[in-house]
């Protein structure tokens, strides 16, 4: 798939899907339940967002039962990838993604236990 750059930085320019993609770039894998905890919004807004990113080819999910799993495709190109690691290194740290991450950090019934509830 070729990676139009203005689409790419297009997708990185709304807070829920910037936030998605750095839980994403730190956790590799995550179930829409655990990205909606996280991030503190609805499933039906997270899975709009998360539509868009799969249509620009920025994630890839799997199914696993009733669960829907995301991460970052594996086929995007070397720089795409670059900007999406240099973004979470300087930004894990800050507000409001250091803060997603302890939402997650702090989730009961993540699904790797027995499921999301």
């Amino acid at each position: 798939m070729t990676q139009q750059a203005t689409d790419f930085f297009s997708a990185l320019a709304h807070d829920t899907r910037l936030r998605t993609l750095m839980l994403l770039a730190e956790h590799g894998e995550l179930c829409v339940c655990e990205l909606t905890h996280a991030i503190g919004v609805s499933q039906p807004h997270l899975s709009r967002h998360l539509a868009q990113l799969r249509e620009l080819g920025l994630v890839a999910d799997r199914r696993a039962g009733v669960w829907i799993y995301y991460r970052i495709s594996s086929e995007l190109p070397a720089w795409a990838q670059r900007v999406l690691r240099e973004t979470h290194a300087g930004l894990s740290d800050t507000y409001p993604f250091a803060a997603d991450a302890a939402a997650l950090s702090a989730m009961p019934n993540r699904p790797d236990a027995p499921r999301c509830t």
